[in-house]
């Protein structure tokens, strides 16, 4: 088997690339799968950016992102259920399995994390038999506790099974990121038990490199760089059962000023050895 056989490269890990450009170095370097997210794809057309990858034979291994679920305004909860059936689609063309869920930050004046974390419950229910008919799983991440006001309430991974755990496994599981649980002692028994139920939907790595930049969310460092060890939560999705694609998710921008052909080549060495080797 290829070292490369369950590498799959998030876009914007190497956002400065088109996506005939991401799709063409893929293919050179070997690179089987994509993690793609809506925003570009959008932009290039969504049949077009199916044909583009499917012609290419790469598969898509997951749509980022769908989510944002805590809003208390009822127009605006209308709206985001809205969008996340339009992300459900477009994951259904593009032929992924996994839609990411980034479940929302705190609304506005809002200190209550415990409603808010009830009002994604809410929302799951209605979009999981959606997802179900379209073949589409929602994968809840978890996220570092230091986006928990403004990005995502749940935190853990703790958090996101009892979530996920009250809707059938093939509707809603979980995203395990390196970058946003390695600091938790509790996630490798949380990962245990996410893969006895079957929800280890999706496994994405990126290092932690410290200090954080100004703002924080494009601090994930090249893997390697920092102070995971890939290769230990990569035995700990093992041992629970999860043998499918591993993505790298990089957000950062000194990674986005390089050339992105020339970082799509390190990132697949580096995941080499650093995760397989």
């Amino acid at each position: 088997m290829s070292d490369l056989a369950r590498f799959s490269i998030n876009q914007m890990t190497v956002k400065q690339l088109s996506l005939p450009e991401l799709v063409a170095a893929c293919v050179e370097l070997g690179i089987p799968g994509v993690g793609l997210w809506r925003d570009p794809v959008q932009t290039y057309g969504l049949d077009a950016t199916a044909k583009l990858v499917r012609d290419a034979g790469l598969t898509v291994t997951t749509l980022c992102r769908g989510g944002f679920f805590t809003a208390i305004d009822p127009a605006e909860r209308a709206a985001a259920l809205d969008d996340n059936r339009r992300a459900i689609d477009e994951a259904a063309t593009l032929g992924t399995d996994t839609l990411v869920l980034v479940s929302g930050g705190l609304p506005a004046g809002s200190k209550d994390l415990y409603g808010a974390r009830e009002r994604i419950a809410d929302a799951l229910g209605e979009l999981g038999p959606y997802a179900e008919q379209h073949g589409v799983r929602l994968a809840i991440e978890p996220l570092h506790p230091m986006f928990a006001s403004d990005r995502c309430v749940v935190s853990t991974l703790a958090q996101a099974l009892d979530i996920a755990e009250r809707f059938p496994a093939h509707q809603v599981g979980v995203t395990v990121d390196t970058y946003h649980i390695w600091w938790d002692d509790t996630a490798p028994a949380q990962i245990a038990r996410a893969g006895a139920s079957g929800r280890i939907h999706t496994f994405q790595l990126a290092d932690w490199i410290t200090p954080l930049p100004e703002g924080v969310l494009n601090g994930r460092g090249q893997i390697g760089d920092g102070a995971i060890d890939m290769r230990e939560w990569k035995r700990y999705v093992e041992e629970a059962g999860y043998t499918g694609p591993i993505e790298v998710e990089l957000f950062n921008d000194d990674l986005w000023a390089r050339d992105g052909r020339e970082l799509l080549a390190e990132t697949a060495a580096r995941f080499v050895e650093h995760a397989i080797r």
